[in-house]
């Protein structure tokens, strides 16, 4: 589904990819772990096209993403949820949700000014959509509460109904679990596990919580210093003693 190959990204005199290559297959979870700046977040913003590579190559079921623009890229079925969260506070949580559906809506400018019959069906259409997901994410009590005042854990399963919402085929989590006390982190673990076989999903997520990666990921890629180290099946990847060094550092 995924091929990413020898991507490079540097800002000013840092090089935040070095040369980065892997591949993901339809239907596998890959975790892509590192410690903080190995370039986890830099490989997302590329593969949404909200970066741009100095070298390399990816590629999406054929296409070559790089050579889209960003706006495009929610329309090829590829979705993301943000480290910081990016919703919009003020908004409802069902509207947040309804802001992932946009690339689904086919009216244009006229009809919406209009307000025609038309427009009026496909929002009743994509409402209904957005409150199948809230629904499937216990998220139906909340649906008409702002997102600000809302608790932390709750907020991440938002996020995840939004990037549900636009009917992705490639869903990348950055850090979902981050901040999410034992109960919620398993928790969320079980709902990625159940909406991966329900939505056939492709799972690439960064996250630094090791028990949550090792216990979901079929698949773990390690950066550090914006190279990859490691690749392999989770327990192969935690036993690496190059992973180990990453983390850990070495004796003095």
């Amino acid at each position: 589904m995924l091929e990413v190959r020898d991507l490079t990204v540097r800002f000013g005199g840092i090089t935040a990819l070095d040369g980065v290559g892997c591949t993901v297959e339809q239907g596998e979870m890959v975790g892509l772990i590192g410690p903080n700046g190995a370039g986890k977040t830099t490989l997302f913003n590329c593969l949404t096209r909200r970066y741009d590579a100095d070298s390399g190559s990816i590629r999406y079921q054929g296409r070559d993403l790089l050579a889209l623009p960003p706006h495009a890229i929610a329309g090829l079925g590829i979705a993301r949820t943000f480290q910081n969260l990016g919703l919009f506070s003020r908004m409802s949580v069902r509207d947040n949700v309804l802001v992932g559906a946009h690339p689904h809506s086919r009216t244009g400018f006229l009809s919406a000014a209009l307000w025609l019959p038309v427009l009026r069906g496909e929002e009743a259409r994509l409402r209904r959509e957005a409150d199948r997901v809230l629904e499937r994410l216990d998220l139906a009590d909340v649906a008409d509460h702002p997102a600000a005042g809302l608790p932390f854990g709750t907020l991440k399963r938002v996020e995840l109904a939004r990037a549900l919402a636009s009917r992705p085929r490639l869903l990348l989590l950055d850090e979902p679990v981050n901040g999410l006390n034992q109960a919620e982190v398993a928790e969320f673990a079980t709902t990625l596990r159940e909406i991966r076989e329900e939505w056939d999903l492709t799972v690439i997520v960064v996250e630094h919580h090791m028990g949550f990666v090792m216990g979901t990921c079929d698949r773990v890629v390690c950066l550090d210093f914006g190279r990859k180290i490691a690749e392999g099946p989770p327990e192969e990847v935690q036993r690496d003693p190059a992973v180990i060094e990453a983390y850990l550092g070495t004796p003095a």
